[in-house]
């Protein structure tokens, strides 16, 4: 089933906590998951940016907004029991517990004018989002936006430029030693399917063969073939092949079948390595996220 979001968590887990005993976060998180039958992959299943489990994410929230409301109170290190006024909500028998209901209680809504949280501004239809995911959501639409627009802007380059380009990055990413020796291997090789050479490492132990191709059209299995051709002209056995479109299926199921080493970038993984290696784009804005040390509080 699809993993609930964090307003659907809440009345369950205060349910859990009726009982009045003390809870752990796991403990309840672990209930919780049971409860939803959730499979092993739903329960794994991460936020984009790979920090923490997207079920582990909404409990958590869950939890938070029924303290700030007063109807849960930590005791300790990611531990909480129920409070007398969630006894009295438990007891009216709600059907639900969500925000709009949350906004009821004062020291809810005093908590979330002091710290703004748009948790529950989701888009008409949506799944209402934790504020971790709303910041994930937006970071990821701007980081596809950015990646389209690198992408546009690279098609309206020269051919040489997009050369010079795919050694930059590759240099970025740690091959190729300086970028004055990188860029000395441009066009130097003379050969119609390599545009370029490059050091594997800084002792250039090895070298990785480059193609680089601007095309708007997919690459199919041929081209492919042809610089695996020039690979063994040159007793290479890597190389890489850069395009601005995509390849086919055919080419991507040819480079796993021979003894050449070939990485193909398409596109949209190119734009997305050239963000996450700073080449072409300018660094705006950044903003650190901060959460509790439970160590330092270690007494509790």
């Amino acid at each position: 089933m699809p993993i609930p979001d964090y307003q659907s968590l809440m009345l369950p887990l205060l349910k859990i906590a009726g009982d009045g005993e003390e809870r752990g976060l796991r403990e309840v998180t672990n209930t919780l998951a049971q409860q939803f039958e959730l499979s092993e992959a739903e329960k794994t299943e991460l936020l984009p940016s790979g920090t923490q489990a997207r079920f582990d994410n909404r409990v958590t929230w869950a939890r938070i907004y029924l303290t700030r409301a007063l109807l849960l109170e930590a005791t300790g290190r990611a531990r909480f029991r129920i409070t007398d006024h969630g006894l009295d909500v438990l007891r009216s028998g709600r059907s639900s517990i969500d925000v709009r209901f949350l906004k009821t209680f004062p020291e809810f809504v005093e908590w979330q004018n002091r710290s703004r949280t748009p948790a529950d501004e989701s888009g008409e239809g949506e799944l209402p989002k934790t504020p971790a995911e709303i910041l994930e959501s937006s970071y990821q639409s701007l980081r596809r936006e950015l990646a389209q627009e690198l992408l546009e802007r690279i098609k309206k380059c020269s051919s040489h430029f997009f050369e010079e380009l795919v050694v930059d990055l590759l240099v970025a990413m740690g091959y190729g030693g300086s970028r004055q020796d990188a860029g000395q291997a441009i066009g130097r090789s003379g050969d119609g399917g390599i545009d370029g050479i490059i050091k594997e490492d800084k002792l250039g132990l090895d070298a990785v063969y480059i193609q680089a191709k601007r095309w708007e059209a997919t690459v199919g299995r041929p081209v492919v073939q042809a610089f695996a051709g020039s690979l063994m002209m040159q007793k290479a056995r890597k190389g890489v092949l850069v395009t601005t479109s995509q390849f086919s299926k055919d080419s991507i199921d040819y480079v796993s079948m021979i003894a050449e080493k070939i990485v193909l970038i398409d596109g949209e993984q190119l734009a997305q390595l050239m963000i996450d290696h700073n080449v072409g784009i300018t660094k705006v804005a950044s903003y650190v996220i901060k959460k509790v040390d439970s160590d330092y509080f270690g007494e509790e």
